[in-house]
């Protein structure tokens, strides 16, 4: 049956925040009072998880310790939801939006709900990680596998997604019911990553789709949920997993283990622009050319999102020396080409064929 977490009891959720700190509900939020006396306020809402957000929003606060900030955390479905309700209605939300989910922020601007934003730290973005200078990527996220090394044996730690399918063909036993990836239909950024998948090599992820399926695959709608499912066992090996939360959970806990796939990595630059509304468009362009400068970059590679397109990969991932220069890095470009990922009638029937392939039925978008 498929494994869905749409909520928490109490139980679970004491033993999820007591876990690691990258496991921060969504749907939380937190307010960062300023150092001095307040003289302006700044609004984020984002789908990225709030302790990878707060190092460098506190970093952020000592150049401008001034501005409080609040900061309020969704699933990133549910953040597109209520940013394109807010700008048909020319209602604010918040005065800058952060997502995983780049297709969603290309959908939004192609709506026309965002402002231009240009600066000589917006000039240092790729061409793949800026368009129209309305959506910036900030950061460089491997999509991996993570498994937990008391079930996973050194024999069995598949590196492409080839292996991964035979893996689970050979050993259906052992792992069935025990693999775990995003729940596409809920989850905007499992959503992305399979679709940028599909595009990538059909036959290849096919075979994954359909080994998975017959390990009777646990989907959930985040990464924390599955995280903590590996942590405690009843998962052994998931796909797909954000590197960098999935990173921070390697980091609280060792005998989770991460794998950069060899075969070909998706790279995901979580997104940011200005909606078109936001009652502090100054503040919002000053905290975005923070997150591009080179003091954001370097906060976010050590303190909360680890990997970078320069430099060395984190110590302990199973992976190459670095990314940037590599032939099977994929970074999913932004720009008008995920407009696709966007299309209602290709997104239904999309989903419809992941439900029939993953989970053995039809299933629309809860």
């Amino acid at each position: 049956m498929p494994w869905l977490l749409r909520t928490f009891v109490p139980a679970l959720v004491v033993s999820v925040l007591s876990f690691s700190p990258a496991f921060a509900l969504e749907g939380s939020s937190q307010f960062f009072p300023a150092e001095n006396a307040e003289a302006a306020r700044l609004s984020i809402h984002g789908a990225a998880d709030l302790h990878a957000m707060e190092p460098l929003i506190r970093d952020f606060q000592k150049t401008t310790p001034d501005v409080a900030i609040e900061y309020s955390d969704y699933v990133t479905n549910e953040l597109h939801q209520k940013a394109s309700a807010a700008c048909a209605e020319n209602k604010p939300l918040g005065d800058l939006l952060l997502s995983s989910s780049l297709d969603q922020l290309v959908s939004l601007v192609n709506n026309g709900c965002a402002s231009a934003h240009h600066s000589p730290q917006t000039a240092r973005v790729p061409k793949w990680a800026n368009w129209r200078d309305e959506v910036f990527g900030f950061t460089f996220e491997p999509a991996v596998f993570v498994y937990n090394a008391r079930y996973v044996q050194p024999d069995d730690v598949p590196r492409t997604r080839a292996e991964l399918a035979d893996l689970l063909r050979r050993r259906l036993d052992y792992y069935n019911g025990h693999v775990g990836t995003f729940d596409i239909r809920t989850s905007g950024v499992g959503y992305l990553l399979a679709f940028s998948d599909a595009r990538q090599a059909t036959a290849t992820y096919g075979r994954v789709l359909e080994s998975m399926s017959r390990a009777d695959v646990k989907v959930s709608c985040c990464t924390g949920s599955i995280l903590q499912e590996i942590a405690s066992g009843r998962i052994y090996l998931a796909y797909n997993m954000i590197g960098s939360y999935a990173y921070a959970a390697a980091k609280a806990n060792p005998d989770l283990k991460v794998v950069i796939p060899r075969d070909y990595a998706l790279i995901l630059s979580r997104g940011v622009l200005i909606p078109k509304t936001s009652p502090r468009p100054d503040l919002a362009r000053r905290f975005l050319d923070y997150l591009l400068s080179e003091r954001g970059q370097e906060v976010a590679r050590r303190q909360a999102f680890f990997f970078a397109e320069k430099g060395a990969i984190p110590e302990g991932v199973d992976g190459p020396e670095n990314l940037g220069e590599l032939s099977f890095i994929q970074p999913i470009r932004i720009g008008p080409a995920l407009l696709a990922a966007q299309d209602e009638a290709q997104r239904r029937r999309f989903i419809d064929d992941w439900s029939h392939s993953m989970l053995g039925k039809g299933a629309p978008s809860p």
